[in-house]
């Protein structure tokens, strides 16, 4: 048996990508997408007509140039998760713009926005997680989209503090990037050892498991951003891992034994009082790592959200 269907016995196995066609090789339970994954898929000649339907779409809803714009690419996200869900049995991860992570109430607006465009395509809200970045303001946009059904993503999670929030939060998924955390810190030569059971990482991610998991916290865990297979065995047993395409195909060609690494505790403690935003926000800002990364994340999603509207304005 190869390491990957040895791996979906001990974790739900996501596929990051927004590519039909290794969806529908890897068969993954979800799928998750990011404006990057956005953006490279509908450079894609074979994907042109999800930019041509997006703004005839935009077109008829009418409103401003700017605002067409927004309809445009607000249409091609729900399309192309549309598109996914025809592959998968589970949820569909679609990004709420990155430069409104710091705007409690326009994330609230634009995932009910979002929710509203499948639920008019027939897709119920229960197999469509809202993702957006791990900052105070879309942690308590996320709680408040829970009282309406509307489960969201947490990505761009990097602190401790970040984790903490989302739980006592009740945030449905949790998106802990492993590998950017490993790009930080070899990047500042700071990596201790050449095993992955101590990539910082890892750590970070087992760490948040045991957390949750001795406290009772209902969020589910889902490791992100990989950058090796070993980084990714070395959480077998976590809620959920997000694999990109390449580290998919590794793990199917690879027949070694894999064991699971993490597993629930018998023991459960009381949880800690609630963080305060004041002590959310100074307990992050002790994380440089955290800091950096969060920024930079949301930058470049920002960025390739603005490439893919500049894509849109030359056809509308």
């Amino acid at each position: 048996m190869n390491q990957l269907n040895q791996l979906k016995k001990f974790t739900i196995v996501v596929a990051d990508t927004s590519d039909i066609e290794s969806i529908y090789k890897y068969q993954p339970e979800d799928a998750t997408t990011n404006p990057s994954l956005i953006l490279q898929a509908v450079k894609l000649p074979s994907n042109q007509h999800f930019i041509d339907k997006a703004v005839e779409y935009a077109k008829k809803k009418g409103g401003s140039y700017k605002q067409k714009i927004i309809n445009a690419s607000d249409k091609i996200l729900v399309d192309l998760g549309i598109k996914i869900l025809e592959h998968i049995p589970g949820y569909i991860s679609s990004e709420v713009d990155a430069r409104l992570s710091f705007n409690q109430e326009k994330c609230i607006l634009k995932a009910q926005k979002l929710i509203n465009m499948y639920e008019n395509e027939g897709i119920s809200r229960d197999r469509v997680l809202i993702k957006l970045a791990s900052t105070w303001e879309c942690i308590k946009a996320a709680e408040e989209l829970r009282k309406d059904n509307i489960l969201c993503n947490l990505t761009l999670l990097f602190s401790f503090a970040q984790a903490r929030a989302c739980a006592e939060s009740n945030a449905f998924l949790i998106s802990p990037f492993v590998g950017r955390i490993y790009d930080w810190y070899k990047s500042y030569n700071l990596i201790k050892s050449s095993s992955f059971a101590e990539d910082p990482g890892v750590l970070s991610v087992r760490k948040i498991y045991y957390f949750y998991k001795e406290h009772s916290y209902k969020t589910i865990i889902m490791g992100a951003s990989f950058r090796h297979i070993d980084q990714i065995l070395q959480l077998s047993g976590c809620d959920r891992l997000t694999i990109s395409i390449d580290l998919l195909k590794q793990l199917q060609l690879n027949t070694n034994k894999i064991e699971r690494k993490l597993t629930p505790p018998n023991i459960f403690k009381t949880p800690p009082s609630r963080l305060s935003e004041a002590e959310f926000r100074w307990e992050h800002n002790q994380d440089i790592m955290a800091v950096q990364k969060l920024s930079d994340g949301i930058n470049a999603f920002g960025k390739d959200q603005l490439s893919l509207e500049n894509i849109l304005s030359k056809k509308i």
